[in-house]
């Protein structure tokens, strides 16, 4: 276990609880409670400079803040309905910046059909931002348990958006990387529409906010089984930044800096009226692998399967990104011989 899990259990012990809360801890992406008959959602996430986003263009470091904030209530089976945030700037932002952090948070919201209603503000040396969200369940709600062997495992984007962004932000100094992604904006996408499909179809939901291989593993934990994945759709800006850092492109898919898209299962018996519905409504899904017994956790990739069962690196044991990303190379070069 996790420093950090444990430590949430510990403080959770201490906490009263509702008997209106639907989901166990850990069991769900938003905290899901039943109020005057209706299924209400709420979230709340936490960004800073540890997030590793880029800050030279406002806009896109306000519109991804947001996706990261309203992703967890998608996952949930949930309709973003009010948007609350605290936001505490740099004291050397200017007004303009400021306004155009802002208004790219304010466009996530519009577009997810939700409003502001408030928040807190400050003035600091660093910043930092807590997105805050209620949502509105449509249905039913999605558990990050359920899944059952045999399941078909899909995502709703392609992988290793978040991570390209943390790289960007790491080696943005190499010149040969500038010079390839100075006009990348990378922004991570909003999945509202396809949260409609996959809330009717799929059995248990997550999103990737800390990375897909951490999201599968959440899933197998929570539900007892395991998964094969293959064919993974890395985004193309991650393997052409891979190749230029001579890096293996599957620290995409085992970086914990993540693409906040929606990772699900759906049951064979289901996943052909799916995604004939998909079709019909112009939705793209990837079909990542399949749901596999408890204890099972491959990649399969170049012909050579990666076990991944004895992974247990976590970026936030290391004070210095790097040397995190150095030892999941390690770890990848061990597991390819």
């Amino acid at each position: 276990m996790s420093r950090e899990k444990e430590l949430i259990e510990v403080i959770n012990k201490q906490m009263p609880r509702s008997s209106s809360q639907v989901n166990h801890l850990f069991e769900s992406d938003a905290e899901i409670v039943t109020f005057h008959g209706k299924g209400l959602l709420y979230n709340i996430d936490e960004f800073s400079e540890e997030d590793l986003f880029r800050e030279d263009d406002p806009y896109r470091l306000g519109w991804n803040m947001a996706i990261g904030s309203i992703s967890d209530i998608l996952a949930s089976g949930g309709i973003p309905k009010f948007y609350a945030h605290s936001m505490v700037v740099r004291d050397s932002w200017s007004t303009e910046y400021i306004e155009k952090l802002a208004r790219g948070i304010a466009q996530v919201i519009k577009e997810a059909g939700a409003a502001f209603i408030g928040g807190d503000f400050g003035i600091s040396k660093t910043w930092r931002y807590t997105g805050s969200v209620i949502g509105e369940l449509a249905s039913k709600s999605l558990l990050r348990s359920g899944a059952k062997v045999g399941d078909r495992i899909y995502i709703t984007g392609g992988i290793g958006r978040g991570n390209v962004e943390a790289a960007l932000r790491l080696y943005g100094d190499n010149l040969l990387v500038k010079s390839l992604t100075g006009g990348w904006k990378n922004l991570l996408r909003l999945r509202n529409k396809e949260a409609e499909l996959i809330r009717k179809y799929s059995r248990c939901c997550i999103d990737t906010s800390d990375g897909v291989f951490n999201a599968l593993r959440t899933i197998s934990e929570m539900s007892s089984t395991g998964f094969f994945v293959d064919n993974l759709p890395y985004v193309k800006s991650g393997l052409i930044l891979a190749k230029t850092l001579n890096l293996p492109k599957e620290m995409l898919f085992l970086g914990e800096c993540g693409e906040y898209e929606l990772l699900f299962t759906l049951s064979e018996k289901g996943e052909e009226e799916f995604l004939r519905i998909a079709k019909e409504q112009k939705l793209t899904f990837h079909k990542i692998g399949v749901v596999k017994e408890l204890g099972s956790q491959i990649l399969w990739e170049k012909g050579r399967e990666i076990d991944l069962r004895a992974y247990d690196l976590r970026a936030r044991d290391y004070s210095d990104p790097k040397d995190y990303l150095r030892k999941v190379v390690n770890f990848l070069k061990e597991a390819a011989k």
